[in-house]
C-alpha cells in the first residue's frame, strides 16, 4: 500500500501532457472497473473505526479523524445507486481532495496506477440519462473502465444553498458598458453539474454562455468562430483541467500556440487542489486560475478578465491572474502527509 501512495506522490510530472495517471479500483459486490485521477487521491488506508452521525445524508456512513481533521466517509456503492457496503472492516478507504474538502470513499480494491492518454477517454456515451454517474470511459486491458462523475456525488451529497452569487444592477450594467458587443463566455467542463454551476453564475452577471462538454468540443467551436469571423465574440475561456479526449491545460496550450486564437482569455477552473503552481500555468499559457466551486471567486474573476481586457490587457502576455488567492484557499485545506500514513 505504502508502495502505491509512493507511486501517486511521483505522478506529478505529466501535467500539461494530455495524460492521466488513473487509480483503479473495484467496488464491493460489483465487478465492475472503475478510475480516478491520482491527483484527487491523498491516502488509501484500510477502513477505520467509523463515528455515526445523526442526520446525515444516506450515503454518509459517518466520520472519520484524519490526521486532525473531520472527514466524511462515503459508501460509493450506495451513493451510486447501487447496494449499502457491508463488512466495512473487510474495505479500504480513498481519501480525497475536491473543491478544497476532503472526504473517504469505501472502496473494496485498488488494482494499479495507469498512464493514459487524454485522448483514448471518452465521454460517457449519450443516452445514459441525468441519473448516471458516469462521466467518462476509458479501456485497459481490454476492460471497460468507468470514471465517475464525483462532483456530482458530493453535490447530492451536501448540496451548496448558494450556488449563484448576487449581483447589484450597476455591476451588470457595467459589464455590459465594457464588454465587447455580441459578446459569450465559453465554458468547458465534462461535469454535467459543474457545467451547470459556472453557466448559472455567468448568467448571474447578465452574461452569455456557450457550453462545451470537453476541450476538444470546446476548440471546435472556438475554431468555428474564427472560422466565421466571430472569434471576438468570445470573450473568455473558462475550462476545467480533467476532460475526456482533451485536457484544459492541452486546449489552452492549443489556443496560445495557434496565431488566430492565442488573444482569447483563458481561466482554469478546476477541482484539483494544491498541484497548481505558476510554471503549470505558464507552459499551458493560461491567464489564471481558481478553485471549485465558489461563485463569488467565480464571479469576480469574469469581472477582472473582462475590465482587464477592456483596458487592453493581451491574453498572450500570459499575465496570471488570482493565482495567488486560489493557492492560499487551497493551501488552508491540504492534507498534511509529513504526519505520516
Amino acid at each position: 500500500m505504502a508502495g502505491l501512495i509512493d507511486s501517486i506522490e511521483q505522478k506529478t510530472g505529466i501535467v500539461g501532457q494530455n495524460r492521466m495517471e488513473m487509480l483503479l479500483f473495484r467496488l464491493p459486490n460489483n465487478p465492475q472497473l472503475y478510475g480516478l485521477n491520482v491527483f484527487k487521491i491523498l491516502e488509501i488506508v484500510h477502513c477505520p473505526h467509523i463515528t455515526i452521525l445523526p442526520k446525515l445524508h444516506q450515503s454518509v456512513i459517518g466520520v472519520i479523524d484524519a490526521r486532525g481533521i473531520t472527514s466524511s466517509v462515503i459508501d460509493l456503492s450506495f451513493a451510486m445507486g447501487g447496494p449499502a457496503t457491508k463488512n466495512l472492516d473487510k474495505q479500504l478507504l480513498l481519501m480525497t481532495e475536491y473543491n478544497k474538502s476532503i472526504q473517504g470513499f469505501v472502496v473494496n480494491r485498488v488494482e494499479r496506477i495507469v498512464d493514459i492518454s487524454w485522448d483514448k477517454i471518452k465521454p460517457a456515451p449519450q443516452g445514459v440519462g441525468q441519473k448516471s454517474y458516469l462521466v467518462a470511459v476509458t479501456e485497459f486491458d481490454h476492460e471497460l473502465v468507468e470514471i465517475i462523475d464525483v462532483e456530482k456525488i458530493l453535490s447530492e451529497i451536501s448540496p451548496d444553498k448558494k450556488v449563484i452569487a448576487e449581483h447589484p444592477d450597476d455591476v451588470k450594467a457595467h459589464l455590459q458598458e465594457i464588454i465587447r458587443p455580441n459578446s459569450k463566455i465559453l465554458v468547458a467542463d465534462d461535469s454535467k453539474i459543474a457545467l451547470k454551476q459556472t453557466v448559472n453564475t455567468i448568467k448571474s452577471l447578465g452574461l452569455e454562455a456557450i457550453e462545451a462538454h470537453d476541450g476538444k468540443q470546446a476548440l471546435e467551436i472556438i475554431n468555428k468562430f474564427q472560422a466565421e469571423g466571430k472569434l471576438s465574440e468570445i470573450e473568455l475561456l473558462i475550462s476545467d483541467v480533467e476532460m475526456p479526449e482533451l485536457d484544459g491545460y492541452s486546449l489552452s496550450a492549443a489556443i496560445r500556440k495557434n496565431p488566430l486564437l492565442k488573444e482569447i482569455y483563458v481561466i482554469l477552473h478546476t477541482s484539483i487542489s494544491g498541484v497548481f503552481n505558476e510554471s503549470m500555468l505558464k507552459r499551458a499559457g493560461a491567464n489564471g486560475f481558481i478553485a471549485k466551486f465558489d461563485p463569488e471567486i467565480l464571479s469576480s474573476t469574469i469581472i477582472s478578465a473582462i475590465e482587464s481586457l477592456h483596458n487592453g490587457f493581451n491574453p498572450a502576455d500570459g499575465v496570471l491572474e488570482n493565482i495567488d488567492k486560489a493557492k492560499e484557499a487551497s493551501d488552508s485545506f491540504k492534507y498534511d502527509k509529513s504526519k505520516g500514513s
